[in-house]
């Protein structure tokens, strides 16, 4: 009976983080500043994040969450250094 629960409530979950991913790359491609576009950059890697964690789940195997803890050192990095640049033009001082 667990294991039913277990494999409704990940595939669930899949669903709708498929479905804010979708609503993500809107923002990202209708955004009207470039402050919304890294928001929802920042969104889109914690979501891909927690796609790569509920495949793990699934599958039971541990590469998924190797790559999500990957994914997350990367988008942390990646979104502090466009947050610089927009807000001095330069990255690397």
């Amino acid at each position: 009976m667990s294991i039913i629960i277990l494999f409704t409530a990940v595939s669930i979950a899949k669903v709708l983080l498929a479905l804010s991913m979708m609503l993500v790359v809107v923002r990202i491609f209708i955004g009207p500043r470039a402050q919304d576009r890294i928001v929802a950059l920042d969104a889109s890697y914690i979501i891909a994040m927690l796609l790569l964690v509920t495949f793990g789940i699934g599958s039971g195997r541990t590469v998924y969450f190797e790559a999500a803890l990957v994914i997350g050192l990367l988008g942390f990095v990646s979104t502090v250094a466009l947050a610089k640049f927009l807000m001095r033009g330069e990255v690397i001082e």
